[in-house]
């Protein structure tokens, strides 16, 4: 009997890995359907091209792309949590960028739904704390409730079960995020009926620890380190920085000569440019920033 036992758990996989083969499946490939293919309509709001400007002025022209994953998260939220083949496109279109490049950012990281999902995505981590802390009962509620399997939607289109990796909410585990966004930590089977009605209900529900009495990931004796909390965050303003770093291309132009022969070093801290020039020779250090750092001239060969 327990070779018996041995052989079913090795040859029959668990519905764990059946789930997770599926789900990778469909991170590599496309599947046509008529909500889901060339022909698909995706047009970004006015709204929303306001916050894509806002994005583009943090990056060179040139680098545009840099702002893929913020774009792609863009269209999937206003697309209903849902990553379209014409939402990609036009990602690709804003930025000038290939097609292809956007398709392997989107394929590569899991928490863009190239598939339809429900209008509540429900990502229970299965990761070993929260596995050892009791989250096969809560996929286990979360069914029961439901109707549905782990990987699968309620016929309403409301609901999707998923279970993925860590979420980074070990000490508060079992825990599960909501549409990429709002994570509920501190579950409890007992209290996920009332959490998932609230969810089809429209209410409002409070993200973090659903144990009373716990704030964020505090322990039982509340606060015991960082305890001063006096130091604000440090929010850059973008735009200023731009345009400071334009001004300094523009003044680091006036003082360049042109030069018929350039040499490139390039150092840990800055780029140094030695430009030989038919006025005069000079070497000026360049930092990455556009700032001029040493400008001097080179002293002459004396004539014998």
């Amino acid at each position: 009997m327990m070779l018996l036992s041995i052989a079913r758990k090795a040859f029959c996989p668990s519905s764990f890995v059946k789930m997770t083969s599926c789900h990778f499946a469909k991170l590599v490939t496309h599947h046509e359907t008529p909500e889901n293919n060339d022909d698909t309509y995706f047009e970004f709001t006015p709204e929303n091209y306001k916050v894509i400007d806002s994005l583009l002025k943090r990056y060179p022209g040139n680098y545009k792309r840099s702002a893929v994953l913020y774009l792609l998260h863009l269209a999937q939220k206003q697309n209903g949590n849902f990553l379209t083949l014409a939402a990609m496109n036009k990602v690709a279109k804003v930025l000038e960028m290939p097609n292809l490049n956007v398709y392997e950012v989107a394929s590569f990281y899991s928490m863009f739904n190239r598939e339809k999902v429900g209008k509540v995505q429900l990502q229970i981590c299965g990761t070993t704390p929260c596995l050892l802390c009791g989250a096969r009962d809560i996929m286990k509620a979360c069914e029961d409730h439901l109707g549905v399997r782990m990987g699968q939607t309620t016929k309403d289109g409301m609901f999707t079960l998923e279970e993925v990796e860590c979420l980074g909410a070990c000490a508060n585990a079992p825990m599960m995020q909501v549409n990429n966004e709002k994570v509920y930590e501190d579950l409890t089977p007992e209290i996920m009926p009332t959490l998932l009605d609230k969810f089809r209900n429209g209410e409002e529900v409070q993200p973090g620890p659903q144990t009373k009495g716990r704030k964020n990931a505090e322990g039982p004796l509340g606060r015991t380190t960082l305890s001063d909390l006096s130091r604000k965050n440090i929010d850059r303003d973008f735009d200023k920085a731009v345009s400071e770093w334009k001004e300094a291309m523009e003044k680091n132009k006036k003082c360049v000569y042109v030069s018929s022969a350039i040499t490139r070093y390039i150092t840990p801290c800055c780029i140094c440019l030695l430009y030989t020039s038919d006025a005069a020779d000079d070497m000026q250090c360049v930092d990455l920033g556009g700032r001029r750092i040493i400008k001097k001239k080179k002293k002459k060969d004396k004539k014998k």
